[in-house]
């Protein structure tokens, strides 16, 4: 081993990973290091591009930044970075620059790919790292400008149109017509075979106005005199915001996209607009403008887009789940409005109910409807309930036209036994709570997620507030509660592998719901009526949890992250299914995961079984009976 070689090993085997390395493997991981130099300022990675090597500070200091350019963390000698990029798609995710001249070691992503999959150890210490990593990227602020971490590639929904120098202007006005577009890349000819045409400049709608009509040129006219030729333009990582900015700089309103040195696409400062415009309270205010259930079933895209884009953008699944809740209420609300509109003024007040994951403000774009009628004690359904069978009919049928199925086990406002007077439904809780058995609470459990949407909201408080009241000191109903929370266990064998089956498309797979997020949210709600917790959102319901006290230490922190991780892979997941033209749901296989993920998904589900054991114990869920 050469000179440098043993600097190289000596180091490494200070410093945590590599120290637990056997000394083979780590003369291994030492003969393949390339060394870099990098002046201070200089960046070292850029987000987006392809990560090719693992990072390591041999002296000097590392600044890592987010993508919207906030700082993210600091490293020094033994530092390490990059590990992220390379288990998850192989591109870059977090850019860092040289705070300092820095000397680094990079280990070819082979080699640590090589050194993660086949030494336990050593992917046990660098994950520690990467899922507190995770956990920073995974729950940006809620009020972040998206502007500010999205890439120009997301706005190309086409390849650029082109046009050959040679080509007249009527040409080009044909061309732009047919293919529906406002701009034209125009090209030089190849310079020899194996030279692909270079960009000679952008032809756009106002260049034909301005340097063609206005001036009375011939529609012969070569689209080389009229085209603008002092091209600017972004590469594909680039950010959303950084384009933006060119714009305006360089008062242009067309930017050429390109991707090693090629162009991919030509974005307008409309797709911007738009873009911006695809967030959670664009989609509410339009749901609100539309006059009829099919304008507002044509706004189906756009709530996938705004899904979409959360994803893309990295929002925490709670911004997510609350982004899709707020929009799926706002739905409801429409569609009462519209439903009023066409019956009439209700005969006696009421309160439309949501239930289950849009009450926990937890909903996703696989959603179907569970909802309610609460009536005046008033109500009499001799005279009264035509009008409300009406309605409640009118907004079911909408909500699944607009993308929220029925609910399979007819928990909506028109089955009769869901649209009740408000005594019957404090009869009802009452009756749940204090003479419970676990199959009246195995059909009744989502009415303990419920909240008030249109009409006399303020009777829900009252109801929470008899929830809160009777369940908190009532053993058996919390022994019942419990039990049947412990019916979805989590997908793990007895030596901790996945235990997958045939869901759908999908024939080794894992329902992330059912067998996820669904138990998850089951424990934390039976926590919560125990500590008298009023909140709704299971993350909200844990911090009521963890300030009770009534969890051993770290694992209230344990079933947030745990919840956070699999809520994640069951939404990008859907994100996935969507960009490619499929159908989303709940299913993923977990073959199609990344070493690092399968890991952490794994993690996650013993979380849940750990938590689902201290269940048993702390509520005894035999007593139920």
């Amino acid at each position: 081993m050469q000179d440098e070689q043993l600097e190289i090993l000596d180091f490494l085997r200070r410093y945590p990973p590599f120290s637990e390395l056997p000394e083979e493997t780590l003369r291994r991981v030492a003969s393949s290091v390339d060394v870099r130099y990098f002046r201070a300022g200089s960046r070292i990675v850029e987000f987006g591009e392809p990560a090719l090597a693992w990072h390591v500070v041999r002296s000097g200091a590392v600044e890592i930044f987010r993508r919207n350019g906030m700082l993210y963390n600091r490293l020094t000698a033994g530092g390490y970075f990059g590990e992220f990029g390379l288990l998850h798609r192989k591109r870059v995710r977090f850019p860092a620059a040289a705070l300092e001249d820095t000397l680094l070691y990079l280990i070819p992503e082979p080699v640590f790919t090589d050194l993660f999959e086949n030494n336990e150890q050593f992917a046990d210490l660098v994950e520690i790292e990467d899922r507190t990593r995770l956990r920073h990227v995974v729950s940006r602020r809620a009020d972040a400008n998206q502007l500010m971490s999205a890439t120009v590639e997301v706005l190309i929904n086409r390849a650029p149109v082109t046009l050959g120098c040679e080509a007249t202007a009527v040409d080009a006005a044909r061309r732009m017509t047919d293919d529906g577009v406002s701009s034209l890349l125009i090209m030089d000819a190849a310079g020899s075979a194996d030279e692909p045409p270079r960009m000679a400049g952008i032809l756009t709608d106002r260049d034909l106005r301005v340097r063609l009509l206005s001036q009375r040129l011939g529609h012969d006219t070569p689209v080389s005199e009229i085209m603008s030729s002092g091209l600017v333009w972004v590469e594909h990582n680039q950010l959303v915001f950084e384009a933006m900015l060119q714009m305006l700089r360089h008062n242009v309103h067309h930017l050429p996209v390109l991707r090693n040195h090629r162009p991919i696409g030509v974005i307008a400062l409309s797709d911007i607009i738009r873009y911006e415009s695809r967030n959670s309270l664009f989609v509410v205010s339009s749901i609100f403008r539309q006059q009829g259930v099919d304008e507002l079933a044509a706004l189906t895209t756009d709530v996938r887009a705004c899904f979409s884009r959360m994803v893309t953008e990295d929002a925490s699944s709670r911004m997510i789940g609350s982004a899709m809740a707020v929009i799926g209420r706002s739905f409801k609300q429409r569609l009462l409005e519209l439903a009023e509109e066409r019956l009439g003024p209700p005969p006696v007040p009421y309160c439309f109910l949501a239930l289950g994951s849009m009450a926990r403000q937890e909903q996703l774009i696989v959603t179907d409807q569970d909802n309610a009628l609460v009536l005046d004690n008033s109500f009499d359904p001799a005279r009264h309930d035509d009008y409300f069978r009406n309605l409640a009919a009118f907004v079911c049928d909408g909500l699944a036209r607009c993308g929220y199925s029925y609910c399979s086990g007819d928990v909506m406002a028109t089955n009769t036994r869901w649209r009740q007077p408000l005594r019957k439904w404090e009869a009802c809780f009452t009756e749940w709570i204090e003479r419970p058995t676990p199959q009246s609470l195995l059909d009744s459990a989502i009415f303990f997620d419920l909240d008030g949407v249109w009409g006399k909201t303020e009777w829900i408080d009252g109801l929470r507030s008899l929830i809160t009241r009777r369940a908190k000191g009532s053993s058996r109903f919390l022994a019942c509660m419990a039990r049947n929370a412990l019916l979805r266990t989590p997908p793990l064998g007895f030596f901790k592998d996945f235990v997958v089956e045939s869901d759908g498309r999908h024939t080794r797979a894992i329902n992330l719901k059912r067998r996820g997020t669904a138990p998850l949210a089951d424990l934390i709600r039976v926590h919560a009526l125990a500590v008298g917790s009023v909140a709704l959102n299971s993350f909200e319901r844990l911090r009521d949890i963890i300030d009770a006290d009534i969890l051993p230490r770290g694992r209230g922190q344990d079933l947030h992250d745990a919840l956070e991780f699999v809520s994640m892979v069951r939404i990008r997941n859907q994100a996935e299914d969507l960009a490619a033209g499929n159908t989303p749901d709940n299913s993923i296989e977990p073959e199609s995961l990344s070493e690092f993920e399968r890991k952490s998904l794994r993690d996650a589900f013993m979380i849940l079984g750990n938590a689902q054991k201290y269940l048993k114990f702390r509520y005894q869920p035999g007593r139920a009976g």
